[in-house]
């Protein structure tokens, strides 16, 4: 019987760049840090609330950008963390110099979501911010 969604794993090309970001900039609150068991690197394990989000900085660390997905490809698209209030949220991002897609705007989903926003994590992954009805 399921029990609920668990973790989403990542990789990462500066581990503590990337902490710094959903820790100090999301929330998220790291809960493991360590070396990885296999391959070498390191990996962190983030609480998000309801869920964690994996980092691995595999060595030697990943160089490669994030490939945005055109529309006509399946795959994740991006990962999206629920605030109470967006625009507090959001302008501590772009205070922080976080590179921005999309400034706070209500969701197309309605049903779902209120508002949303969207920016970038330091390795290119789309960030969607949410604010529930």
């Amino acid at each position: 019987m399921l029990q609920g969604f668990e973790h989403v794993g990542m990789a990462a090309s500066d581990l503590d760049r990337s902490i710094a970001f959903y820790c100090d900039l999301l929330g998220l609150r790291l809960i493991l840090r360590k070396a990885a068991p296999r391959g070498g690197g390191e990996l962190a394990f983030l609480d998000a609330g309801n869920a964690q989000l994996e980092l691995i900085c595999p060595s030697p660390s990943v160089t490669t950008p994030v490939r945005r997905l055109p529309n006509t490809e399946a795959g994740v698209r991006h990962l999206t963390f629920a605030f109470e209030n967006i625009d507090i949220a959001f302008q501590k991002l772009v205070d922080a110099g976080v590179p921005v897609i999309e400034p706070p705007r209500d969701a197309l989903n309605q049903e779902i979501l209120n508002r949303v926003a969207f920016v970038l994590d330091p390795d290119g992954n789309i960030i969607e911010l949410a604010q529930r009805s």
